[in-house]
């Protein structure tokens, strides 16, 4: 059993459209203790997003900038726009004894660990390659060809998945939810779909060979 008094440094993974953004939210509206770390990212806001609150919004130009200044934990660039992990926001908020959550994908998580051994990492699966599509489909942001490109790129995250400390799928919000929450105050749980029947979904999720 971990210490659930320690602050502690949580990443999650997920493709575009499997929850992770909908069950952070509400992991930081029903636990004072957990916090995420904002973002810094050269992309623009999409609608209802507001500047320090899903992202920093700054040009190249800053970014860069804090690059320069070691002033992020990782960055990468992804569908052409950067994002990185600010160092001082990570740091005051576990000094502050609170959990941190951080959303990044594969590569970020893969230099936190590198970093920072001691982060868990968790991964959220969709059900299914159907309801991943209809998510996608379902937020009203993106144009066919976005979708179609971020199906592509999701194969290639959901392969990574492996190199998580946990998984989670998210067909039943509620029940995905409970698991994410036990997992970042170190509680014993168990999860509806093991690692085998998660293989299986990966499997699932790739395309189809002629």
């Amino acid at each position: 059993m971990m210490d659930t008094d320690k602050s502690r440094l949580i990443i999650i993974s997920a493709p575009s459209g499997a929850g992770k953004t909908s069950l952070s939210r509400r992991l930081i509206s029903e636990n004072d203790d957990i916090r995420i770390a904002v973002s810094h990212t050269t992309r623009p806001p999409r609608p209802g997003e507001v500047n320090g609150r899903e992202y920093y919004f700054v040009d190249r130009e800053e970014f860069e900038a804090l690059v320069k200044a070691d002033g992020f934990l990782e960055y990468a660039e992804v569908f052409d726009n950067l994002y990185g992990t600010s160092r001082k926001a990570v740091e005051e908020l576990l000094d502050a004894g609170k959990h941190v959550l951080l959303e990044i994908d594969w590569q970020g998580a893969r230099n936190i660990r590198r970093i920072m051994p001691e982060a868990s990492s968790v991964f959220i699966l969709p059900p299914s390659r159907q309801a991943l599509n209809q998510r996608l489909r379902n937020r009203g942001q993106d144009s066919d060809e976005i979708i179609q490109r971020r199906m592509r790129d999701a194969i290639n995250e959901i392969s990574h998945y492996h190199e998580y400390d946990h998984i989670i799928v998210n067909d039943d919000f509620d029940q995905a939810f409970s698991e994410l929450n036990a997992i970042i105050h170190g509680r014993s749980y168990r999860p509806h779909v093991p690692a085998r029947i998660a293989a299986e979904l990966l499997a699932s999720l790739q395309p189809n060979v002629r």
